[in-house]
């Protein structure tokens, strides 16, 4: 237990309190943080595309409906929205993706609904509509493909702020309990802070590196 960095080979960023290996526990916690951030940006993307998609099509109530319900989630901050829900819900890895992806839906689906608005007068959805499509077959197979790509442009932000968002309940206490996580490695490492600061200092690496990798990525494909 608590072995030093760079004193055995067989364990290159030393052990923690209880003798575990570091370099293992971030990997296993990378491949959490990384499974939390694509899950909840898919989640969140999908149901901001079809929300905006169908406000921007219907128009009139239903678009002053959907978007006043949009702006209500929009003033509560992603983190405390998780916050509230995880502490009422109890800590798991689908609630931590739900809850981060109930916080994120709204940039999505005022981009799609943006989109959609520039769309529903062109010519081709007068030609779907000439030919008797249905009105939603029209915004769900004609207009929302067009309109994914400024949608999927976001993609990115979200997965770095779900990345972020789940390390800081793990610091809380409020991340999954049975997987390993860079959050809740930066908690248990704040407790031996003065004699043993790497086990905070690498998993606080490990988080700038994976979400400025994401950022890049994300600007890289754009």
């Amino acid at each position: 237990a608590m072995l030093r960095p760079f004193q055995d080979l067989a364990l290159p960023l030393g052990t923690d309190r209880l003798g575990r290996d570091v370099l293992a526990g971030l990997i296993h916690g990378a491949r959490t943080s990384l499974a939390v951030g694509f899950a909840a940006a898919a989640a969140s993307l999908l149901v901001g595309a079809i929300i905006g998609t169908a406000a921007g099509f219907a128009g009139g109530l239903i678009d002053e409906i959907l978007m006043r319900i949009t702006d209500a989630f929009q003033t509560v901050p992603g983190f405390l929205l998780a916050l509230a829900m995880i502490s009422v819900a109890g800590p798991s890895l689908p609630m931590v993706v739900l809850a981060i992806a109930l916080g994120a839906w709204p940039g999505p689906a005022r981009v799609a609904r943006a989109e959609v608005l520039s769309l529903r007068e062109r010519d081709f959805v007068a030609a779907a509509r000439t030919m008797g499509m249905h009105s939603l077959e029209i915004a769900y197979r004609e207009i929302l493909p067009n309109a994914l790509p400024p949608v999927l442009a976001l993609s990115s932000v979200i997965v770095a702020a779900a990345i972020l968002i789940e390390a800081a309940l793990s610091f809380l206490g409020l991340g999954d309990p049975n997987r390993v996580t860079w959050g809740g490695m930066l908690a248990e490492g704040r407790t031996v802070l003065r004699s043993a600061p790497s086990l905070s200092i690498f998993p606080g690496i490990a988080l700038v590196l994976a979400v400025l990798a994401v950022y890049l990525v994300g600007e890289g494909t754009v």
